[in-house]
């Protein structure tokens, strides 16, 4: 990629993050971890308290993204046919004709992912691999692009139930929003709230232009000296005695790819190891457990000992 793309791809990312921004105040950081985890092709899952904005920046993404959007709202009762659709007999011509569920759209928000029931929450599995769904003896396509946004309170609160390994390593990212800083909350309280805005927001590009975006994150270069540095953290976490267990080749491949949208985001066409070390944390918490006991383990971080690890 040439300097003069480069520069408009950062444009228009920049562009992104401020019109979220007027939104949700106050989180840049996480709206370009977000978006960087979207421009990978990546399942977002974003974990906090209720209240603090994990639904808008959801909505707010799909909007300014250009993308059709459904929202399931994740409860005890809820069924995979529910999520997946069901077929229905219809009299009037003797046979059954299936009725998609609300999967079959390009951004899909889960709320609260994690008060269904198991069985529930591995209706997404195929979908969130794949990009497809098996029903009924029949494989049926999903919408290019096609994105899972889940959110989910914290584990300690009453009714949820824990996603399974398994789910949590279909997802690329987990971030957490927190609470506003005194600024924007003072904005918030004196009536300047985004989420009155979202309807008047404007879409920046349409699904082809984020298409490109994609293809152009699969271009920034990757040196081998930083292939080293990825493999050395790889490594890392799968010896003994640092994690339960170590980072998947899924996640390993999901590093590499958003930190190549980080480095894109920062308008260069080829990772250094800070890109890497930026979106580390949201790549990896929910991957690994670290063993407690250590004097250096950090179980609300487990990515604190990556960080130490030399670069090459």
């Amino acid at each position: 990629m040439d300097k003069h793309n480069i520069s408009l791809y950062q444009s228009l990312l920049d562009d992104i993050v401020h019109n979220v921004g007027q939104i949700l105040l106050g989180k840049e950081n996480a709206i370009r971890l977000a978006l960087s985890c979207l421009l990978c092709r990546g399942h977002l899952l974003i974990e906090d308290l209720p209240g603090v904005g994990k639904t808008t920046l959801a909505h707010t993404l799909a909007k300014c993204l250009g993308l059709q959007f459904n929202r399931i709202q994740f409860t005890s009762d809820l069924l995979p046919a529910d999520i997946l659709g069901v077929s229905i007999f219809e009299s009037n011509n003797n046979s059954f004709r299936f009725h998609p569920g609300p999967i079959f759209t390009q951004l899909l928000l889960a709320d609260e992912v994690n008060r269904a029931t198991p069985k529930t929450q591995s209706a997404l599995l195929e979908a969130m691999e794949e990009q497809q769904v098996s029903i009924e003896g029949e494989t049926r396509p999903l919408p290019t692009p096609f994105f899972v946004i889940a959110t989910q309170n914290p584990s300690h609160q009453i009714g949820t139930f824990p996603l399974p390994e398994s789910q949590l390593d279909r997802f690329l990212m987990r971030i957490h929003l927190g609470y506003p800083d005194p600024e924007a909350e003072r904005r918030l309280l004196t009536g300047q709230y985004g989420r009155d805005k979202l309807q008047q927001l404007e879409c920046a590009f349409k699904a082809p232009s984020l298409e490109q975006l994609q293809n152009a994150v699969d271009q920034v270069h990757v040196s081998e000296d930083l292939l080293d540095y990825l493999q050395a953290l790889i490594h890392f976490s799968r010896q003994p005695g640092h994690y339960a267990n170590g980072l998947s080749p899924r996640a390993g491949l999901g590093l590499l790819q958003a930190a190549r949208a980080w480095a894109l985001m920062q308008g260069r066409n080829h990772v250094l190891p800070d890109d890497v070390q930026a979106v580390l944390p949201s790549v990896v918490n929910h991957r690994l457990q670290a063993i407690t006991g250590l004097e250096d383990s950090d179980s609300d971080n487990p990515a604190r000992q990556l960080l130490r690890v030399p670069i090459p």
